[in-house]
């Protein structure tokens, strides 16, 4: 995959999460607190500043609780480092053991202290107010690595500022999918995510590697008096683009209560809060896309969601998130009417022009080092699209021409483009519409005069 550079913000980033400096200040109960300290001790000894930073709490927070712990003998001092109490080496004793594994019943989650839901939901809204809109200048700045026409993008720069859902439908092989990533990296920006939030003592983890781009740069905590520039409980992130396919279930959609560790994952939309969530080649899940449509039609409309513990109570998250539905097939088969108002965006992306097709072919040339010369484009219309009527897909040039260094690669040859090795790759890559059938470039070459190759 090609790293592009990054575009400058749309806006200023939200709020930076300000480092508490009081256990009020977390918004966290001592108990949770207390319980976190001696779940984080129970796997080994670790110094005060270990604990600060496995906790990611500033170390004047947690000291008292030290003390008082400390003092019922549920932990004690095994050495020193020094530095004071910060640089004290803790263990549980056997009575803080039994304690602690109390608490491992309530839950297993260990890491990071969680972030109360209220404070997540006002960064989110932090975020959604500093929001800027897109203009031509960057949306094509954005796009600037893709060969997309100008009344698409016309089309999308409405779209993205809307915040809508967007239904982008077109045959296959024509990019709907980079293009939904390319109006994540457009978004641009920075974003924070909680490690894990708390709601009425359940934790929920939020901050996903697989899906979220870390921003951080790791230091050390050896100081306990250096003052952190924020609240660490948070991950500064790039806008998330969060990708589905055929795998996505409805369970997918509702919080993961795992029954060993007893604590939660945050559902897979409420990871791309902030950011891009697709729903790629929709109506071929596992699930009808009645079933998902029905799922967010509140969502869609209120812009908040509703989760549900395992416990039976509800609680409200945010939905600031930019649905876009790909697929290639035709949005009323899948949905009706009343659910296709609430996607005010239908955007088709169809076949690419020659001229299109040219410039796709060029530049997928250019990224393998392939000498282009215009005559190659000729050559496979002339032989393999027109004869068969073909359609020209957005695909199609990325694929032949990866065919056509791996079948080099496999002869022992320099990777280069002829008129016969294209035949070779349309040859693999094509099925003639009658089994048994000669190939159309075969068909095609019995007709036309000989030309010289295409070098």
């Amino acid at each position: 995959m090609t790293t592009m550079p990054p575009l400058p913000d749309i806006a200023s980033a939200a709020t930076v999460p300000r480092v508490p400096t009081t256990l009020r200040e977390t918004g966290l109960s001592a108990d949770t607190v207390e319980q976190l300290l001696m779940k984080t001790l129970f796997g080994a000894e670790a110094s005060g500043l270990m604990l600060a930073d496995r906790m990611r709490l500033p170390f004047t927070i947690l000291e008292p609780m030290l003390e008082r712990v400390r003092a019922e003998l549920l932990v004690e001092v095994r050495g020193s480092a020094g530095g004071g109490s910060a640089g004290y080496r803790y263990a549980l004793t056997d009575l803080g053991r039994g304690r602690t594994l109390q608490y491992l019943d309530i839950n297993h989650y260990v890491g990071p202290a969680p972030v109360p839901l209220a404070a997540y939901v006002a960064e989110v809204a932090a975020l959604a107010a500093v929001r800027g809109y897109m203009d031509r200048e960057r949306l094509r700045q954005g796009f600037s690595h893709l060969v997309v026409n100008d009344p698409l993008l016309e089309q999308l720069g409405p779209a993205i500022n809307a915040g809508k859902a967007i239904f982008l439908y077109g045959p296959p092989g024509n990019g709907k999918t980079v293009i939904a990533e390319g109006m994540g990296r457009t978004l641009g920006g920075d974003m924070y995510m909680p490690h894990a939030i708390e709601v009425d003592g359940h934790i929920i983890t939020m901050f996903d590697p697989i899906n979220h781009e870390s921003l951080e740069v790791d230091v050390e905590a050896t100081s306990v008096i250096a003052v952190e520039p924020r609240d660490r409980r948070w991950v500064r992130i790039r806008r998330p683009v969060v990708m589905v396919g055929g795998e996505l279930t409805l369970d997918m959609l509702d919080l993961k209560f795992n029954p060993i560790a007893k604590f939660y994952e945050a559902p897979i939309q409420l990871k791309a809060i902030g950011g891009v969530f697709l729903v790629d080649d929709f109506g071929r899940q596992r699930i009808s896309p009645q079933d998902l449509l029905n799922r967010w039609i509140v969502p869609l409309e209120s812009r908040v969601d509703y989760l549900t513990l395992h416990t039976g109570k509800k609680f409200q998250v945010p939905f600031d998130v930019l649905i876009v539905f790909a697929t290639n097939l035709k949005p009323a088969s899948l949905a009706d009417e009343a659910f296709l108002r609430r996607i005010p965006y239908k955007i088709a992306v169809g076949d690419p022009s020659l001229d299109e097709f040219s410039r796709i072919f060029e530049m997928n040339c250019r990224r393998r080092n392939l000498r282009f010369h215009q005559v190659m484009v000729a050559y496979l219309q002339r032989r393999h699209y027109g004869p068969a009527r073909r359609p020209f897909r957005a695909c199609h040039p990325r694929d032949l021409l990866d065919q056509v260094t791996a079948l080099c690669r496999y002869r022992g040859i320099e990777p280069a483009i002829t008129r016969e090795l294209l035949d070779a790759a349309c040859s693999s890559y094509f099925v003639d519409e009658e089994p048994g059938a000669a190939p159309v470039a075969a068909r095609a070459r019995k007709a036309a005069p000989q030309h010289l190759e295409v070098h």
